[in-house]
């Protein structure tokens, strides 16, 4: 499995709800499609944590490379219904950090 991290803020806190639900509409078309398998939502608790890292943490799960791929393609069309979700959270956010983490050790690795 591989999982995509995405830290960030908000540009305005008091649209924290609204943010969720274009997460969960923007990223479920994507499920929903067969591109991920899962996505998550969490948002730092009583301010622990380093402060590099934003308030909100998204982890989005693919079974491969290719998937994360081709979700990729899909949003870098920039046009109808997957722009207008990609946008509602794209504009929400400011102080974006993302990685990209695997499952260790791999199913394919030598022990």
């Amino acid at each position: 499995m591989n999982y995509y991290h995405i830290w960030c803020n908000l540009v305005d806190t008091h649209k924290d709800l609204e943010f969720c639900e274009a997460v969960s509409h923007y990223l479920g078309y994507l499920k929903g499609r067969g591109m991920l398998s899962g996505f998550r939502i969490a948002r730092r608790k009583f301010g622990f944590g380093p402060s590099e890292l934003g308030e909100f943490h998204i982890v989005i799960e693919t079974e491969s490379l290719e998937s994360l791929d081709k979700a990729f393609s899909v949003v870098a069309i920039r046009h109808g219904e997957i722009e207008s979700l990609h946008k509602a959270v794209y504009a929400a956010v400011k102080d974006f950090k993302s990685a990209l983490y695997r499952d260790f050790p791999d199913e394919g690795r030598v022990k």
